[in-house]
């Protein structure tokens, strides 16, 4: 994890390397890191966090996939982590209790892949013999939006 500046990135910091549901845990450290950086980060602040986070996140994840030579490996958590940051940012103020559905919520769209999040999923994945390549990175990242998409947008409808 530690010999190139991506796969640290990639990994989330290491909580990609359980060797037990690496999404979840992954999804848990973006729930702690949004907790300790939430009393310094005001709401634009977030959200260039988030834009850098899809920004270098591409880079991470397409050559920390390409060196695995996986196309969407499950070590691979920072796209969990960007996309819960952009739920639980939509979704404050919010309650521990709230806090903890959301994060049931987008790991059932992350883990299940209802659609839409199964279309997307699959949007962007290499073909079989094709290369790995900053679209398929960006793919990485997609179907993990595309949850947090759903969570945000079944959290508003439940309040509306």
């Amino acid at each position: 994890m530690l010999g190139h500046p991506a796969r640290s990135i990639a990994l989330g910091m290491g909580s990609g390397l359980s060797p037990v549901a690496p999404g979840t845990v992954g999804t848990l450290w973006s729930w702690v890191a949004f907790l300790v950086l939430e009393p310094f980060l005001n709401d634009g602040q977030w959200l260039l966090l988030i834009a850098v986070g899809i920004g270098v996140g591409v880079w991470a994840c397409t050559h920390t996939a390409r060196e695995l030579a996986m196309a969407d490996p499950s070590c691979i958590v920072w796209d969990e982590v960007v996309a819960f940051w952009i739920v639980l940012l939509m979704i404050q103020p919010a309650s521990w209790i709230e806090q903890a559905f959301a994060f049931a919520l987008f790991r059932f769209f992350d883990a299940v892949k209802p659609p839409p999040v199964n279309w997307a999923d699959q949007l962007f994945k290499p073909r079989s013999a094709a290369a790995m390549g900053w679209l398929q990175g960006w793919g990485i990242l997609f179907d993990d939006l595309v949850a947090a998409f759903c969570v945000v947008l079944l959290w508003a409808l439940w309040w509306f």
